[in-house]
Order: C-alpha cells, then sequence, then structure tokens
C-alpha cells in the first residue's frame, strides 16, 4: 500500500508499523500560516486523491479526528496560536513523517 498522497494544500500518510492513518492540512501565504493535523480512518485515506478538486479532499480530511492546529497569521487567531488535540496521536503522526522522509 502506498504511504503517502498529496495535494496543493494537505498531504495524508500511512504507517504500516502502527497500522495508522494521518493528515495534514497547511495553508502558507505571505499573511502567515495555517496547519491543522488529523488522524483519519482508512476508507478517507483510500478516497483522498479521487476528487477532482482539492477543496473536497479537504472536506474529507477534516472529517477525521483533529490532532493538531497552528494559526500564525497577521489578522491573528480565535483562540490559542498552537493547540494539540490528542498529544499521542500529534507524536505518532510525527513519527510516522519521519519515516517518510518529511
Amino acid at each position: 500500500m502506498k504511504t503517502k498522497k498529496q495535494g496543493n494544500n494537505w498531504t495524508a500518510y500511512y504507517d504500516p508499523d502502527t497500522k495508522r492513518y494521518f493528515a495534514e492540512i497547511m495553508y502558507t501565504s505571505r499573511e502567515g500560516r495555517e496547519q491543522y493535523d488529523y488522524e483519519i480512518t482508512q476508507d478517507i485515506y483510500d478516497r483522498l486523491g479521487t476528487f477532482s478538486d482539492d477543496v473536497e479532499n479537504e472536506r474529507l480530511i477534516k472529517t477525521g479526528k483533529s490532532t493538531y492546529s497552528f494559526e500564525n497569521t497577521m489578522y491573528g487567531t480565535l483562540g490559542p496560536e498552537r493547540t494539540v488535540w490528542d498529544e499521542e496521536a500529534n507524536e505518532a503522526m510525527n513519527e510516522c513523517m519521519k519515516k517518510n522522509g518529511d
């Protein structure tokens, strides 16, 4: 099975060692950066990349479990700059990304 899928603003990972799936949505512009990480299901992972529009892929990712968010824009944020929603899943995703060379 493929262990990484990518679109314009999103990347999804599969970790064969833990059998877990993760996805990251990142927006970067001169106004700042936003990053949202999710733990997703195999069904979501399998469907990613099948849409002709990346917005649909991002909507699908957002149905997963939020694990981390970061917002730092010139317009400010509505809450804390960084929030870790699930520490264990966030660490597992970071390990998975390392395995994929990211």
